[in-house]
């Protein structure tokens, strides 16, 4: 986000991103897979840009 000048308010009021969202991102907790579209899209980036699967 920083790389790209997106901020936390840009993310809630020009993209719907809530902010219980952004307060579960910033915490490393869950988030729908809608919302990690959201991002891309916002971001320009890929998926693998801002997500990593890490095995249980």
């Amino acid at each position: 986000m920083e790389k790209k000048g997106v901020t936390t308010y840009k993310l809630r009021e020009k993209c719907g991103i809530d902010s219980k969202t952004i307060r579960r991102l910033k915490a490393n907790e869950n988030i729908e897979t809608k919302t990690l579209s959201k991002l891309c899209a916002v971001l320009d980036c890929k998926l693998e840009d801002i997500a990593e699967y890490i095995e249980d």
